[in-house]
């Protein structure tokens, strides 16, 4: 069994995914700002809880500076969606300094405490491979992390430090409940959390889920860019579709 430390475990496929470790018989070290929820999972047998808020990089560095854990889930982030007749730059900064800024403000701190054979796994997102529409803020911050997972996969390679990325696609979580867009295949949290565990205890270097909807991305990914942007044009105004509401 592994010591996990999951980040962003107070909700969503963090909290999902906390549960599902915890069960499996792995030690969790679940990470989080929100103390009512994380006091819930305290409760919970094989879960111990860390309580700081990765945006802030003294209050993380204080958190982690003992912290002892084989695998290190980097999970905690954010999406909020571009206005594009009131583009605010305030919610760019807010949405990298949690998907980008707070994932580095955690590395940092990881880094001197990690050892050989430990693994940083990167949780990005299919938004990073095609212009989606109002996805601007998020997108790139999450195609920024993936750039940095992979460079840091080479420079933490002689430490004998693993890095591995989870690149998931529509998940149904109190974040994406504010969607007001089409979802197309999206999974729950309980079903993306079977994937991530599955996922970091391989030895894949990057995990794409779920399966059909991934390969349909990644094969978008791969067309000419002005096929790309009808399709993506095509997209921005997809409602919900009345069975995603219900949901």
């Amino acid at each position: 069994m592994a010591t996990i430390l999951i980040t962003g475990a107070t909700s969503g496929i963090g909290e999902a995914l906390a549960n599902l470790c915890a069960k499996a018989g792995h030690a969790v070290i679940a990470c989080g700002r929100n103390e009512q929820k994380l006091a819930e999972l305290a409760q919970i047998e094989n879960i111990s809880i860390c309580c700081f808020d990765v945006t802030d990089e003294q209050a993380t560095k204080a958190a982690l500076a003992d912290i002892e854990c084989d695998m290190a889930v980097l999970n905690a982030g954010t999406c909020e969606y571009v206005e594009i007749n009131d583009v605010e730059p305030d919610m760019f900064k807010r949405v990298f300094d949690a998907n980008v800024f707070g994932v580095i403000n955690v590395v940092s701190a990881l880094i001197p405490v990690l050892k050989p054979g430990n693994k940083i796994v990167f949780v990005d997102s299919l938004a990073r491979l095609l212009p989606f529409p109002k996805s601007q803020a998020y997108g790139a911050s999450k195609a920024a992390l993936n750039y940095i997972a992979k460079s840091f996969e080479v420079d933490l390679a002689h430490n004998g430090i693993q890095v591995q990325t989870l690149t998931p696609g529509f998940v149904k979580t109190p974040l994406t409940d504010k969607n007001d867009f089409s979802m197309p295949m999206v999974i729950s949290a309980e079903a993306a959390a079977k994937y991530m565990l599955k996922g970091i205890f391989s030895s894949r270097s990057s995990v794409y889920f779920p399966k059909r909807f991934s390969f349909i991305v990644r094969l978008l990914a791969f067309l000419p860019e002005g096929l790309q942007k009808r399709i993506c044009i095509n997209m921005r105004q997809q409602p919900k579709t009345k069975r995603e509401k219900a949901q």
